[in-house]
């Protein structure tokens, strides 16, 4: 079964936004103080919860926009509070939402560069969604998870997973 670049990148994407937006209300619902939040992660050389949310939420919206050669809606990275974070993850679900089917026409193809201090990386669509987007959208939905749980909240893996689609 072959699924179409467009179906597969905004079903992954759209599903661990909803779990990233679900996340966070699980965090106020647990009365957690919002600073110890903002300031949580895992290990000292660790980026905190924010960037987590930060960065799983650009990786959505930059992959989308790389795939159909399109601009992305930027934040300035300064969420304060949880609500910020929100409305960031909301913001790349409106976005995705936003690009139609027909964009990602010849996205599988569409030469994608990423430079990062040190390294160029290159890739073609298809390599670029599978290979890194989506693995590197993962690690920071999981990292945002694992944070929480880590800080208490009661979380399971069914709030990881999401929304499932059944047949």
């Amino acid at each position: 079964m072959s699924l179409p670049l467009d179906t597969l990148s905004t079903s992954m994407f759209l599903r661990g936004l909803n779990v990233l937006s679900g996340l966070i209300d699980r965090a106020v619902e647990a009365g957690l103080d919002e600073a110890v939040v903002m300031e949580a992660r895992l290990a000292p050389d660790m980026r905190p919860f924010p960037d987590q949310i930060r960065m799983a939420s650009f990786s959505a919206r930059s992959c989308i926009a790389r795939l159909t050669d399109q601009p992305w809606p930027k934040t300035d990275d300064a969420e304060a509070s949880l609500a910020d974070l929100k409305a960031t993850v909301a913001l790349s679900i409106a976005f995705i939402e936003g690009v139609e089917a027909a964009a990602f026409a010849g996205g599988e193809t569409r030469r994608v560069e990423l430079r990062f201090p040190g390294v160029e990386l290159n890739f073609e669509g298809q390599g670029y969604l599978t290979s890194f987007a989506l693995p590197n959208f993962h690690f920071h939905l999981s990292m945002a998870y694992a944070i929480l749980r880590h800080l208490g909240v009661p979380l399971g893996k069914r709030d990881y997973l999401g929304q499932l689609d059944l047949v």
